[in-house]
């Protein structure tokens, strides 16, 4: 079977918005919204948990206005997004979820994900005895920084940006997250750590992370080109 967990505990501080990013406005709809919108589109999720924050003010409102039945939310944020992750897997046991099903982990703020990049990334891991990520190859040319000057350039030939969703076994998962401790800043690198190697699926472009004042234009426009 195939879950979903969407860490959705962090502010954005780098967005510069006054309230958490994820509830920002984007074409029309809360930022959120477009992420839960693409995993409802897949008719082979059983059940999503939405990590928020403690003291979250927002989503219960979201989700009175744009229903998601797919997804629960669960008040066990922590302070970095390995801690939500694992509050997430353990909200997923309660829900019946087995070490041996498989859990898609997605960056609420990459509201441009489409369900057929979710599809794509299931077809290629659910056969996988590791699972893996969307990623996009790298086309730029990439420079190290020491002092504010380039220092070197690296070969991109085998670079990639790691992107979301991050799909792997229930079990394999919480394990690698419980030994690699808060540090990682995304699921692969857990696994990693604990020596398996994942499967890199190519995604797109579009598929980024709001992170920046000058990315909710952008994305605005690609979620209107859709229409």
């Amino acid at each position: 079977r195939f879950f979903a967990v969407i860490p959705c505990a962090g502010f954005g501080s780098r967005a510069g918005t006054a309230t958490p990013k994820q509830y920002q406005d984007i074409a029309g709809l809360p930022m959120v919204v477009h992420t839960l919108k693409a995993f409802a589109g897949v008719a082979r999720m059983a059940h999503g948990v939405l990590v928020l924050a403690p003291d979250d003010a927002h989503m219960d409102d979201v989700l009175a206005a744009y229903p998601q039945p797919l997804f629960g939310g669960s008040r066990t944020g922590g302070a970095t997004r390995a801690e939500s992750v694992r509050a997430g897997l353990r909200e997923l046991v309660k829900h019946g979820a087995h070490d041996s099903d498989w859990v898609l982990v997605h960056d609420a703020a990459r509201c441009l994900v489409t369900p057929e990049q979710i599809n794509a990334l299931i077809d290629a891991c659910q056969g996988d005895a590791v699972g893996g990520l969307l990623a996009h190859k790298l086309a730029d040319t990439l420079k190290v920084e020491a002092n504010g000057r380039v220092a070197q350039t690296v070969d991109r030939a085998d670079k990639w940006l790691a992107q979301t969703p991050q799909m792997f076994r229930m079990g394999v998962l919480l394990n690698a997250l419980e030994h690699a401790g808060s540090a990682v800043t995304d699921e692969s690198s857990a696994i990693e750590a604990i020596g398996l190697s994942p499967r890199l699926v190519p995604g797109n472009a579009h598929n980024f992370k709001v992170t920046y004042p000058e990315d909710f234009a952008l994305a605005a426009a690609i979620l209107n080109s859709r229409h």
